[in-house]
């Protein structure tokens, strides 16, 4: 009798707790991804005659376009100290880190959905296929050159020991703008705002050049060592010049061009002191500074007598203002649009007979130095390089 009450009992409960947990889930209501944004590549298999999908791998044939790549922004893309400081605040959702390490191999989770379409609360699953090695590799050869088992060239050849398909019109600008261009308002007090495919599709190039033609410079060279010359593109994704450790190197791309007067080497006593520094972006199809709002150029003039004393100083911003809480919102821009000239204006009024010196600098910032502390990057990540600097001596008689 015990038993038939025990067993009765076992099954009651069960059927319970089936009723139970049927009834929680059904309470909870997943949104399916529908942003580009949101969606990592899907896990993707290891391409016939490769053994990885490592970079690394990839250069024991691809020599030149390996070490052009440890070199780009692309390769420290998920190490970057600035980007893992803003991973580990509770107002980053889950979505960053698709631009950063695209396969979704690189991923620790595969991301289902979201719970009542909330960001902070994505339905996740352990990926089996994570590769933490890979991850370290932030964007490498296959965030963009493998898709459903094979490797995705410009000319199809026949000769690689691998799987390969011509696609010249994956591997287009297309590809670079979906990241490169993603623009929205996630949260009140967060906004993703890269414009840069937009400034382009605005701007005087769209049609006739587009970021692989600058970005990736054509030239005629082996891609294999053995293989023959044939047409190929440097791999460093040249950009801002800005290293993203103080001990590397990176590939600067000149979008201003800048344009100085002269001084007179004298001037008479209460006479004015006129400089002035047109910047013209010349060479960039896209604004400059573009991409991260925080990124900006300072220009400085700094007037010393000959007793190193600075008797005037002056400095003028390119870039856009923020304000992040409690609203996002952009408070003025005045970067400069492709092609636009702009002409910033140092003066002086001479009151005194003495030798003087003027310096002039201009320089590029990954972000403020405020910010860099606020998010403890520390000493060792370079937030901006000169890029031009001049020294003039005159003399007040």
């Amino acid at each position: 009798m015990n038993k038939k009450f025990l067993a009765l009992s076992i099954i009651v409960i069960s059927v319970l707790l089936l009723q139970f947990t049927h009834c929680q889930q059904a309470k909870v209501n997943v949104h399916p991804l529908t942003n580009s944004w949101e969606i990592a590549v899907p896990n993707q298999e290891i391409p016939e005659g490769l053994i990885s999908l490592s970079a690394k791998d990839c250069g024991t044939c691809h020599q030149d376009h390996y070490n052009e790549w440890k070199l780009s922004t692309h390769a420290h893309a998920w190490t970057d100290l600035q980007f893992q400081a803003e991973l580990k605040k509770e107002s980053s959702p889950f979505m960053c880190i698709n631009c950063h390490i695209p396969l979704q191999n690189q991923q620790e989770y595969i991301v289902e959905g979201l719970i009542d379409g909330d960001i902070y609360k994505p339905v996740k699953k352990k990926n089996h296929k994570f590769d933490f090695e890979l991850q370290q590799e932030g964007i490498n050869c296959a965030s963009c050159h493998v898709r459903d088992g094979a490797v995705i060239g410009p000319t199809g050849t026949t000769k690689a020991p691998h799987k390969t398909i011509k696609d010249t019109s994956f591997l287009s600008e297309k590809l670079c703008i979906s990241c490169h261009n993603a623009t929205a308002v996630i949260t009140p007090t967060l906004a993703c705002t890269f414009e840069t495919g937009d400034e382009w599709k605005s701007g005087p190039f769209f049609g006739k050049k587009n970021c692989i033609s600058c970005h990736m410079e054509p030239l005629n060279r082996e891609v294999v060592a053995g293989f023959g010359v044939r047409p190929s593109r440097l791999h460093y994704f040249a950009g801002s010049g800005i290293p993203k450790l103080s001990h590397l190197e990176s590939k600067q791309l000149h979008g201003l061009g800048f344009y100085p007067s002269k001084l007179q080497k004298s001037y008479s006593l209460h006479d004015s002191i006129n400089y002035t520094m047109k910047i013209v972006n010349e060479f960039a199809g896209h604004n400059v500074p573009t991409g991260d709002p925080e990124r900006f150029y300072n220009v400085t003039f700094v007037l010393r007598n000959d007793k190193d004393s600075i008797l005037s100083t002056q400095t003028e911003k390119i870039g856009e203002e923020w304000q992040w809480y409690p609203e996002a919102k952009k408070l003025s821009d005045n970067n400069l649009k492709p092609e636009e000239e702009r002409v910033f204006t140092f003066s002086y009024q001479a009151n005194k007979k003495e030798k003087l010196s003027l310096s002039v600098n201009i320089t590029k910032h990954r972000l403020s130095q405020a910010s860099a502390d606020y998010n403890k990057l520390g000493d060792n990540y370079p937030l901006f390089i000169t890029v031009f600097e001049e020294n003039y001596d005159v003399e007040i008689k």
